[in-house]
């Protein structure tokens, strides 16, 4: 595997795992914040300080550090279909890990989204 797919493999893995280790840590929490703006604003920075949310927001810097390695190393053209799969890979793994909703829908969305990445990659 060449170096740049490497690089979007991992910008993918980061991605992913940022989007869910949030959701993940979000639902613990099971938060309500204040009516007030301040309040909401002193809630959100106070997650700062949580390691799990932390790691999330962790794992999208290092996400966009890999991607801008991928771009030095691909076309556009041809990374950026494999950027549709983070939305597939957390449906996936946010149904297996944290009992989110499944539908036959969201799984006939998901095939569409593999047969862009292919056509577009492919031709």
């Amino acid at each position: 595997m060449s170096p740049g797919y490497r690089f979007v493999l991992l910008t993918l893995l980061f991605t992913v795992y940022g989007q869910l280790v949030l959701k993940w840590r979000l639902n613990q929490l099971n938060l309500s914040w204040g009516e007030g703006i301040w309040e909401k604003a002193k809630g959100m920075l106070g997650l700062l300080f949580d390691p799990y949310i932390f790691s999330g927001f962790f794992a999208a810097f290092l996400a966009a550090m890999c991607w801008m390695a991928a771009m030095s190393k691909l076309p556009i053209t041809v990374a950026y279909p494999f950027m549709s799969l983070a939305p597939a890979l957390v449906f996936i793994f946010g149904v297996w890990f944290l009992n989110e909703d499944f539908s036959w829908g969201k799984v006939f969305g998901l095939a569409l989204i593999g047969l862009g990445i292919f056509v577009t990659v492919k031709y």
